[in-house]
């Protein structure tokens, strides 16, 4: 009978002891090689710049804020050009088609995904602001649009 009972107990250091390699292994990978391809990076215009030409043409986020005065929007054509600055004053214009996001303006933090070009401008196919998560409902008779500040200065509902 004793040799039943210690049968089961010599495999459960075992067991603990190919748990605790097995989980040692997993924070490895995590954290040498797993959890950097699954985290997204951003980088500022000066970060950008300073690649030189290896940045041309490369898929990458760029992130900072929307240079007050920079913003050009032609609605029939559906283009926005505005340019994207950083702290250290480097600046990177920016050209998106379709509609910007409702809260997008001048000095707004924004992440923007694409592509420079040769030209050093960078294309870019999608369109992320940085906002706060307040919110304000519209004063009584006052239309929704009008409770943001729009892209369109002066525009009505």
């Amino acid at each position: 009978m004793t040799e039943q009972v210690s049968a089961p107990r010599r495999k459960l250091p075992v067991l603990v002891s190919s748990g605790a390699a097995l989980v040692v292994a997993l924070l490895g990978w995590l954290i040498y090689g797993g959890l950097d391809k699954n985290i997204v990076y951003f980088l500022e215009p000066h970060e950008l710049l300073a690649r030189g030409t290896d940045a041309v043409d490369s898929p990458v986020r760029l992130g900072g804020l929307v240079r007050p005065g920079s913003v050009d929007w032609n609605e029939s054509a559906r283009a926005l050009r505005f340019d994207i600055t950083d702290t250290t004053q480097s600046v990177i214009r920016v050209v998106s088609t379709g509609q910007p996001p409702q809260m997008f303006r001048d000095g707004q933090g924004v992440v923007v995904e694409g592509r420079l070009g040769r030209d050093s401008v960078f294309a870019a196919s999608t369109l992320i602001i940085k906002h706060t998560n307040e919110y304000r409902a519209p004063k009584a008779g006052e239309h929704p649009r009008e409770a943001y500040k729009t892209l369109f200065k002066g525009a009505g509902p």
